[in-house]
Order: structure tokens, then C-alpha cells, then sequence
């Protein structure tokens, strides 16, 4: 829904600086830190915001704020930039645009991340996610495996090296699977020509063998 009072879009500018300016403070009182301590750890990341800045952000009288700054002060606050924008859990509705009403602030964070996945320029997006999740699961198996493998050896009767060396089993079909979902998902990548996130350590052989979209997929039946 959207309003008609074009009075709205200076309101709006400065709503949001002031959420993130409360958000700073918020957390500047949090973690016992002042604005100089604050100035001095943005001074140390390369990116000097002085402490009268900070102060007349917090206070009001400062009304503007690139993003570049929030960027430097999430890292001197140990947080992210958008829990700086958006602090989920501390306001319950966020009005992302000018001229928009609110919606609950879950929803504008999933807009600005991209977790809404409802516009075609999202796909890549998704799928880095996707690929994160893959190789986070497939070296979670690897881990897994080592460890009922090990556990194998080492078991003090047959029976308990059975159990763990079918665990193995188990976790190493999980990690073959995780493999062949990187390799179809780095092939999608590559067709749109997207730049292939690094692979961890161990997992360079899924780079050997890509992929081919266009073969046909095995018959499971």
C-alpha cells in the first residue's frame, strides 16, 4: 500500500538513519564501549569516523549516513550491517520505502537480503545460497564419516564395527550426493556466467569432472 503524502520521502530518509543511529548507540551501550572507543576502532579498520560524528548521529543532529560508514560501524560493533539497518527483534515494523506503509521488519530485511526470492534477479543469489548449503552438508559428511571410521577401528567388538563403519557408509553416500549437487550447481554458474565461489580445501576433484547441463540425467528406475 502506498501513501500519498510526498511530505513522506524526507520523513522517510531520516526515520532510517535515525533506526540505524539507535541501533549503534544500542549497541555501543551493550558492549560498554563509548564514541571515542568507537571513533578509534573505525580509525583502526582504515576508515576514520570521528567521535563528534558518531555523537551527532546518535543525538539527531546529523540526518545523513552513507552507507559506507554503517558498513565500517557494524564491523567496529562486531555486527552485521543490516542488523544496524534493520534490527529484527528490536522493532516490530520497518518502513522500506518512501511513499510505502511499514511491513513487519522481518519482511523488509527478507526484501534487502534477498531471502524473498521473488524477482528474477535473485536467481543467482540463490544460488550461492544453494551452494553454501551444499558444501557446508557434504563436509559435514566428510567429518562425519572420519569419525564413525575411526570409531570403527578402534570399536572393541564386531558388533559395534559394524554399527559404526555402516555410519561411515551412510555419511559417505551423503557426501558423494553433496558432491553431485556442487557439481550441477557450479555448472549452472558457469552457464550464466557467474564467478565460482572457492571450494574448500579437499574438494578441488568436483572442479576435474563438471558437470555437463546438457546431458541427459541417469534413470533412477
Amino acid at each position: 500500500m502506498t501513501h500519498a503524502d510526498e511530505d513522506d520521502v524526507p520523513e522517510w530518509s531520516t526515520q532510517v538513519v535515525a533506526t540505524v543511529a539507535a541501533e549503534v548507540r544500542r549497541r555501543r551501550k551493550e558492549l560498554d564501549m563509548s564514541a571515542q572507543e568507537v571513533a578509534d576502532a573505525c580509525e583502526e579498520i582504515g576508515y576514520p569516523i570521528p567521535r563528534n560524528v558518531i555523537a551527532n548521529m546518535e543525538s539527531g543532529r546529523r540526518t545523513n549516513l552513507p552507507l559506507t560508514e554503517v558498513m565500517v560501524l557494524a564491523k567496529a560493533l562486531h555486527t552485521n550491517p543490516i542488523s544496524l539497518i534493520i534490527p529484527v527483534g528490536r522493532i516490530d515494523e520497518y518502513q522500506a520505502l518512501p511513499l510505502r506503509d511499514p511491513v513487519p521488519a522481518w519482511r523488509a530485511l527478507s526484501w534487502f537480503t534477498g531471502e524473498e526470492d521473488s524477482l528474477d534477479s535473485d536467481w543467482s543469489l540463490r544460488l550461492f545460497r544453494m551452494h553454501h548449503d551444499a558444501l557446508d552438508s557434504a563436509q559435514d559428511a566428510a567429518y562425519q564419516s572420519n569419525y564413525y571410521r575411526h570409531h570403527g577401528s578402534t570399536a572393541p567388538n564386531p558388533e559395534r564395527r559394524a554399527r559404526a563403519l555402516r555410519s561411515a557408509e551412510h555419511f559417505e553416500q551423503l557426501a558423494t550426493e553433496d558432491h553431485d549437487t556442487l557439481r550441477r550447481i557450479r555448472a549452472q554458474m558457469r552457464s550464466e556466467g557467474l564467478h565460482l565461489p572457492l571450494l574448500a580445501p579437499g574438494l578441488e576433484f568436483i572442479d576435474e569432472h563438471p558437470h555437463d547441463l546438457n546431458a541427459p540425467e541417469e534413470n533412477e528406475d
